[in-house]
Parts: structure tokens; sequence; C-alpha cells
């Protein structure tokens, strides 16, 4: 029977996040992923298997804590419309009360991505596929309820709104503005009959 482990490992996952997230994935070294969580390599590699593996669980639990807690809140407390925007108004929000202007660590890891890392292509694809998916649901409910108004089919509809969503998260880490944020979203709302989110 192999030991247990002596750490908890939710410190370790939010730690080794927000070295990746600060740093990339390619300019996190190891060293910095024992300093961070406070790890020696040899307990990092034997929980996790290497830095791909880390990083990958790491990215798991950032998702899990921010895109996917967000979409569970938004559609569990408001109208299917009323979520889309409520989703959008907390992005605005997360990007002005990011002083470090990171970003998404999702969205930076795509962009970050080689183009043969079919690993982490298709995390980030299925993770886009449930924000879409998302997406439609609350623009199907919407059309069938009458809050949303629009002729666009609902999946254009989705699409298009995930790459408003992916356009903001890039403008957070080079210009986290909230005129520039919320005139990015507002046009998108408009066109499905929902009120805008808040500016000033």
């Amino acid at each position: 029977m192999g030991r247990p482990r002596q750490f908890d490992e939710i410190s370790v996952l939010e730690a080794a996040c927000g070295a990746f997230w600060a740093r990339g994935y390619e300019a996190t070294s190891t060293r910095d992923l024992v300093k961070a969580t406070g790890l020696t390599q040899p307990s990092l590699y034997n929980a996790f298997g290497d830095k791909r593996g880390l990083f990958l669980r790491a990215l798991d639990y950032y998702l899990d804590t921010t895109l996917r807690d967000r979409i569970a809140r938004a559609e569990g407390s408001y109208t299917p419309g009323a979520a889309i925007t409520a989703f959008f108004a907390e992005t605005v929000q997360r990007a002005l009360d990011d002083d470090a202007q990171r970003g998404c660590l999702m969205v930076n890891s795509a962009l970050e991505a080689a183009p043969g890392d079919s690993e982490l292509k298709a995390a980030i694809t299925a993770e886009l596929t449930q924000i879409r998916d998302f997406f439609l649901r609350c623009v199907e409910g919407g059309k069938n309820s009458g809050e949303i108004t629009t002729q666009i089919a609902a999946t254009d509809v989705a699409q298009h709104l995930l790459a408003v969503l992916l356009g903001l998260r890039v403008l957070a880490r080079v210009h986290p503005d909230r005129d520039w944020q919320v005139r990015a979203v507002t046009p998108a709302l408009i066109q499905l009959g929902l009120l805008p989110v808040a500016g000033e």
C-alpha cells in the first residue's frame, strides 16, 4: 500500500494554477512550480506525473471554479436571456477586478498551444463546446419564451456569443477598460432584444 499524500491537493492546484496563469505554460519552470506549491519536484511528479499533467489538472480546477461555476449560477438564478447578460456582466467585472491583467487561463492557453499539441487543443475545445452549449440552451429557451427576439438561428447566435466572449478575454489582457468591454458585448445583446451590460 502506498503512503498517503502529505499535502492538500486543492491548495497545490490553486498554487500551480496561479503560477501557470501568471507566466503561461511554457515560461513556468519546474522551479517556479516547486516554489509556488511548496512541494519538492519528486512529490509533484509522483502526484501529477509531470509538468503537463499538473498543468492539465490545474486548468481543469480553474475551469471548475470559474467558468463552470458561473454557468451553473447563471442558469440557476436567471431566465435564459438574463442569464446571458449576467454571464457577460460578470466576465466584464472579472476583467476590471484583475489588477494583474491575466485574462483567462483557458484563452491564454489556447493562444499559447503549439500546432501539434493535440491533447491541450482537445481539452480546450471540449470546454469551449460547453460554453457554446450554455449559450445555445439560453438562446433556445429565450426564443421559446419570447424573451429573446431574433430570427438568427440559435446555433449561429451561440457561436457568435462564444466569439464575443473570447474577444473580451483577450481585451482583458491588454486593455481592461470598462467602456471597451461594454461596447464590445452590447451589440450582441441588443440584437437578441436583451438589456446591455451596465456601463459606469
